[in-house]
């Protein structure tokens, strides 16, 4: 479903979007920290909540960082809350205006009208060519979309694995971001990087080929979503081939075609856990079965692979070989 954008009068931007999920979780989604985080803004901005006081007269203060590492300072006041079907609020940072978000559910799904009204055309124009505004809204209602797709329940819960790593927290994501170091440990035990290329960056790949110990060639990629050096990396990963296009995995026709990952980094005492929670993206029922009767095999290979990350990290000072980097057509 994508979204209507329209400037219903001369002074708004009108945003219409219905979603398929029920609309207590939508409005949740908007409502709580530690939801907001994994979707608001447009692609590549991350968003950093320091206080979210979700009542009449209550502040939502965050930080929005764009790609380039710019930072932009934001407060919201609330000034209505009806759970679950409306919200209103007050941008009384720079640029000032007014948001009313309404929730409909129907037959389970959930339409969501975003209104934001200026002082004045001239504001809502100039917002709308400077701050790019329509193209920000329409991005941010897709990335909740996307979000709310891979919402675990209970009944089909993400896949999980953590691993604490005797090193500091800076070091391990160095490893987990640059290409040399990832071509020493990434994949499962055996197997040979032949190819790693690395393009940290939103919308950038990771994508590498690997040799089996029995022969054969493997390719795969990361296209990167988000990044907050060094706390958490968003990536779908697939399997690839040569020219960096998705395939179908090897030993399955009915493995997703895109798992949607979250690695977080935490350090403390000087050792860092790394914590990866992933599911299906875009997914049938028939590849969503295939990829949660799994588990079992995911633990072992992520098992391995984080096995082989340790064991790089114990000598991570010394020098490493250069891998081949291969060009995308």
């Amino acid at each position: 479903m994508s979204t209507a954008t329209s400037t219903a009068s001369d002074r708004e931007i009108v945003a219409t979007r219905v979603f398929d999920a029920p609309r207590e979780l939508v409005f949740q989604m908007w409502t709580d920290p530690k939801h907001v985080g994994h979707w608001w803004g447009p692609r590549g901005f991350t968003t950093t909540t320091f206080e979210m006081d979700v009542k009449p007269g209550g502040v939502w203060r965050f930080v929005m960082r764009g790609p380039d590492g710019t930072e932009f300072q934001n407060k919201i006041v609330y000034v209505e809350v009806e759970k679950p079907a409306l919200l209103v609020y007050n941008h009384v940072s720079e640029p000032a205006f007014q948001t009313t978000v309404t929730f409909a559910e129907h037959a389970g799904k959930t339409k969501v009208t975003a209104r934001m009204l200026f002082e004045s055309a001239t504001l809502r124009d100039k917002v709308a060519t400077e701050f790019h505004a329509v193209e920000g809204l329409n991005q941010t209602l897709e990335r909740l979309a996307e979000e709310l797709r891979n919402m675990p329940s209970p009944t089909d819960e993400q896949f999980v694995i953590s691993r604490v790593f005797d090193a500091p927290r800076d070091l391990v994501w160095k490893a987990f971001t640059e290409s040399d170091r990832l071509a020493q440990w990434w994949g499962p035990k055996g197997f040979t990087m032949r190819v790693c290329n690395v393009d940290l960056r939103p919308g950038g790949l990771f994508h590498y080929a690997m040799e089996a110990p029995g022969g054969g060639e493997m390719w795969g990629k990361f296209v990167y979503r988000e990044i907050v050096p060094p706390e958490r990396i968003v990536f779908v990963n697939s399997f690839s081939d040569a020219a960096g296009g998705t395939v179908r995995a090897p030993f399955s026709a009915t493995w997703p075609l895109e798992v949607l990952n979250t690695a977080t980094f935490t350090e403390q005492a000087g050792r860092t856990t790394i914590t990866v929670r992933g599911g299906p993206l875009n997914a049938t029922e028939e590849e969503r079965k295939t990829f949660h009767g799994a588990r079992s095999s995911m633990e072992q290979g992520f098992g391995g692979t984080f096995d082989q990350l340790a064991a790089y990290l114990t000598h991570a000072g010394t020098e490493v070989k250069p891998i081949p980097q291969a060009p995308i057509d």
